[in-house]
């Protein structure tokens, strides 16, 4: 059998090592990484003679500006955010159309405009006095693949153009959102931290912590997602968008609970409303992916009891 070239871009980033880690554990496939050393994915005209000299079977696209409130305040990080965020993944899809390869690029939930609709049981009249179908129904709140795209913010736009412009220039395509990654720090330099990174080194040295109860959504495991993007790729799935994170819905607060918990960390975690955080970009109130095309990934709480033991 000849082995499956995969080339995987951004493969120093958080999402990047671990696809490298995944692939490179099954021999039907020959792994290449690039980082930013390796290729410029904002210039098209790169991209195309290195891809095309490399002919890769896949293509994955893990490479992504994610420097949110920066890109909001200052107009030249926004120019790059655009460039890397929503002009290359064009490139890039314009490429493996050429050469006939799967490309997988990656989303967020940040495309949303945090107002998800409330979903009523079947047969609803909306006549609650009579009513009795809202008595053991629980709905599912949050945005499914189908969902209309709303940013609220430069970065979540700068997605948005990323996707569609895979959705413009591409044929075997998937596009997967997720949502507040999370795993071992990247190797590339000046990478951003994860959110459980910043939050573990807080609860060492501070006796109380204040955490935004707010911005409800679900946490992505970066070692469940590089496996769940082999798995998709692997069983042929339709291409398209699909919503790829871990169960479990949850405000920053209810994850740092957890998170000091699970580490025996004794700080006190205080519940704060967003507003005593000013931030220069506006952040979706709910914006949980919901999964109608994938069996569901383990909840957050069990990938983070691993997240801690592997940085120990």
């Amino acid at each position: 059998m000849v082995n499956k070239k995969v080339l995987i871009i951004g493969s120093k980033g958080m999402l990047g090592q671990e696809l490298v880690s995944v692939f490179k554990r099954d021999k039907d496939y020959k792994v290449t990484a690039w980082d930013r050393k390796e290729i410029d994915i904002t210039d098209q005209k790169q991209v195309q003679e290195k891809i095309t000299k490399l002919a890769p079977d896949v293509i994955l696209n893990a490479a992504a500006y994610n420097a949110v409130d920066l890109c909001e305040k200052d107009k030249k990080e926004f120019a790059k955010a655009k460039n890397l965020n929503g002009k290359a993944p064009g490139y890039l899809a314009k490429i493996a159309k050429k050469i006939g390869a799967i490309l997988v690029h990656y989303s967020t939930d940040y495309v949303f405009n945090g107002l998800p609709e409330i979903p009523e049981p079947q047969g609803c009249t909306h006549s609650c006095s009579s009513c009795g179908l809202h008595q053991d129904f629980v709905p599912q709140i949050g945005f499914g693949e189908n969902a209309v795209p709303e940013p609220v913010q430069k970065y979540g736009r700068t997605k948005l153009m990323g996707e569609e412009a895979v959705q413009k220039n591409g044929e075997k395509y998937y596009i997967i959102r997720l949502s507040k990654l999370f795993g071992k720090p990247a190797k590339s330099a000046g990478a951003k931290k994860s959110f459980f990174d910043v939050m573990l080194a807080a609860g060492k040295k501070n006796k109380e912590v204040r955490v935004v109860d707010e911005e409800t959504s679900c946490f992505t495991y970066a070692p469940d997602l590089a496996k769940k993007t082999k798995e998709i790729i692997e069983s042929k799935k339709p291409f398209g968008i699909y919503h790829v994170t871990n169960s479990g819905a949850c405000t920053w607060y209810d994850a740092v609970v957890e998170l000091y918990r699970m580490a025996k960390i004794k700080t006190k975690v205080a519940s704060v409303s967003a507003s005593e955080f000013p931030r220069p970009a506006v952040r979706p109130y709910v914006s949980t992916l919901i999964n109608t095309k994938l069996n569901p990934m383990r909840n957050y709480k069990v990938a983070l009891r691993e997240y801690l033991k592997n940085i120990k």
